[in-house]
């Protein structure tokens, strides 16, 4: 099994940055793949941003593409996802994700994602 536990959520004003930090423990060696997923109220999970747990593929929602970075240290067994200028639309609970798939597939498969973390919500505010 891996574990997954999220933080770096927060209140911020339209604008600001955040980054979510998501430290994996565990079997960490069946990881392939890590990324983020978040679930606003009322709507469903989307996909965020994927990249490879040891290579250099990153994947981004066109939502996201050009604010979000994501990033990840493996001698510390954690990955980043650096958030710019915020919109009030980018509230959500953010979910980490690891999975056993290549980066290129974790955007399609959300309900085949081998692990899961608790979530940290993200609030921006207008």
């Amino acid at each position: 099994q891996v574990q997954l536990v999220e933080s770096g959520g927060g209140l911020v004003q339209a604008g600001d940055s955040l980054r979510l930090s998501c430290v994996a423990s565990g079997r960490t060696l069946r990881i392939i793949t890590v990324g983020w997923f978040r679930q606003a109220p009322g709507k469903e999970r989307e996909f965020v941003a994927a990249i490879s747990w040891r290579g250099v593929s990153t994947f981004y929602a066109d939502s996201v593409k050009g604010r979000f970075t994501i990033s990840r240290d493996n001698a510390k067994n954690t990955m980043y996802l650096q958030m710019n200028s915020l919109k009030p639309e980018d509230t959500a609970v953010y979910y980490c994700a690891a999975d056993t798939a290549l980066a290129a597939a974790m955007q399609k498969r959300i309900d085949g994602i081998d692990y899961w973390g608790k979530g940290t919500l993200v609030t921006v505010s207008s």
